[in-house]
């Protein structure tokens, strides 16, 4: 290829989105991951004949960047997304009650859903709907709302403990990976906005049929493969720094180049770092990141995912209401098991959990699985797995806004990717797409404004539109 030379450091989602971006506009590509594998935060492995994920990894209908990711590399066949958002939330007992979209105009699409919600009292439910609209009035990207807790405004807005676990956090803590008692108002309300409070559509789940590797990893290295871009695993990035040729360059290990063993310097035009915040901020210069984005912190998750030798529940997903519990998924299909059936229990701002054993893990949720759904008691436990992910989020408290950097740095040539870059949206599939997406148009278009990504331009990517995308 005749274009600019383009580097991207790193090969999660943020990475792969930016350098087909650059790959698709005529740029000469090349992908560096540390790792032996793409994918980044979402990947697979197999254990006893099963695959099993790092952890549960869903987006919504409003994911409209991750939907055409996902076309552009051949993968939407790999997923499954509801015609219509329905949540079953289970408390101990087996006792049901649903969280639906009905055919009514926003936010009335949630009303008869939330009139009928079993897991609160009438009155409460009242409250719940109220907070709702309230909501709708504030502005994400007011300072204000990210000076306080959502935890803070709810109680404010009249929701009390019952009804902030009940509907709030259940939606709230798995995007957002803290409570509501820790989490940014701003982002919050984001969020609910978003997904719950504008377009009927937008919550309508979806999740892989397929293990993560086989759904992003594999899919990815052939699109970027075909496009004419290089990828190179293994590779041991050191710096990002300014080149003898004026431009930036990347500096890597021994053993890199070739069979000297030497420092290898690959001279680029623009290069993406698309790495967690340590990481970048450990490969560029000193002063090039615009603040000190360590202060992101970090929020965990952990999965506890258990094989039954016969079905124990008939839902795909649900939410958990007065147990351990938080979401629960039907793992059968992309676990690859053709008897018996597969459960991923998934914790999000799992503090409490991330220092257990996970033989204390496994038997503190295979009960709280017995009662939530009581075939599950009578049935024998194959396999358990669990797994952790000590920093899968930044952590979205009060504050974070300000913290999270653009896509350009102090370095000419350079931009950021990442979930945690100033995307708008929380730790999210959808949120690293769009930041590579946007990193890469910095870099094609330098001298435009580094404006976040439109969703109304998908061919930014490439592709058809997604299928089923609302």
């Amino acid at each position: 290829m005749s274009g600019p030379r383009i580097v991207v450091v790193g090969g999660g989602l943020a990475g792969i989105a930016a350098a087909l971006c650059c790959v698709d506009a005529g740029a000469s590509v090349t992908l560096l991951e540390r790792r032996p594998r793409l994918g980044g935060a979402t990947w697979s492995f197999a254990r006893r004949g099963l695959w099993y994920d790092n952890g549960q990894h869903v987006f919504l209908r409003c994911c409209t960047a991750y939907q055409a990711f996902l076309a552009r590399i051949g993968a939407e066949d790999g997923v499954r997304l509801q015609d219509r958002l329905a949540v079953p939330v289970v408390a101990p007992g087996g006792r049901r009650a649903w969280l639906r979209r009905h055919r009514l105009p926003a936010p009335l699409h949630l009303a008869p859903s939330l009139a009928g919600y079993r897991h609160l009292p009438p009155g409460w439910r009242l409250r719940a709907a109220a907070g709702a609209l309230a909501l709708r009035g504030v502005d994400p990207d007011d300072p204000g709302a990210d000076a306080v807790t959502f935890a803070d405004w709810l109680t404010a807005h009249g929701q009390n403990g019952a009804t902030i676990e009940a509907v709030w956090d259940l939606i709230g803590r798995p995007t957002l990976n803290v409570t509501a008692a820790e989490a940014s108002l701003a982002q919050a309300a984001m969020v609910f906005r978003t997904g719950l409070l504008g377009d009927p559509a937008a919550a309508d789940i979806g999740w892989a049929r397929v293990p993560l590797s086989q759904l992003h990893a594999a899919p990815a290295a052939r699109a970027l493969t075909r496009a004419g871009a290089e990828i190179r695993c293994g590779a041991a990035v050191e710096a990002v720094e300014r080149g003898s040729h004026g431009g930036p360059a990347v500096r890597l290990g021994p053993g890199r180049a070739g069979e000297s063993g030497g420092i290898e310097v690959i001279a680029a035009d623009g290069v993406v770092v698309a790495t967690p915040p340590p990481v970048a901020a450990g490969l560029l210069p000193p002063g090039t990141l615009p603040g000190p984005v360590e202060r992101l912190g970090t929020s965990p998750i952990v999965n506890v995912t258990v094989v039954y030798d016969r079905r124990v529940t008939d839902l795909p997903l649900a939410a958990g209401i007065g147990t351990p519990v938080q979401w629960v998924f039907d793992r059968t299909e992309p676990a690859g098991l053709r008897r018996g059936q597969c459960l991923g229990v998934s914790l999000s701002a799992a503090d409490a959990y991330i220092g257990r054993r996970p033989a204390d893990l496994v038997a503190l949720f295979t009960a709280a699985l017995a009662a939530l759904f009581p075939a599950a008691g009578r049935a024998r436990v194959e396999d358990a797995v669990v797994t952790r992910e000590p920093a899968a989020t930044f952590r979205c408290r009060p504050g974070t806004r300000a913290l999270r950097p653009g896509a350009r740095t102090g370095l000419p040539g350079v931009t950021l990717a990442g979930a945690w870059t100033a995307t708008g949206w929380p730790a999210t599939m959808e949120g690293a797409v769009r930041s590579g997406l946007t990193a890469a148009e910095a870099i094609l278009c330098p001298s435009a404004p580094a404006a976040p990504f439109d969703p109304a331009t998908p061919a930014l990517v490439g592709g058809p539109a997604p299928r089923g995308a609302g």
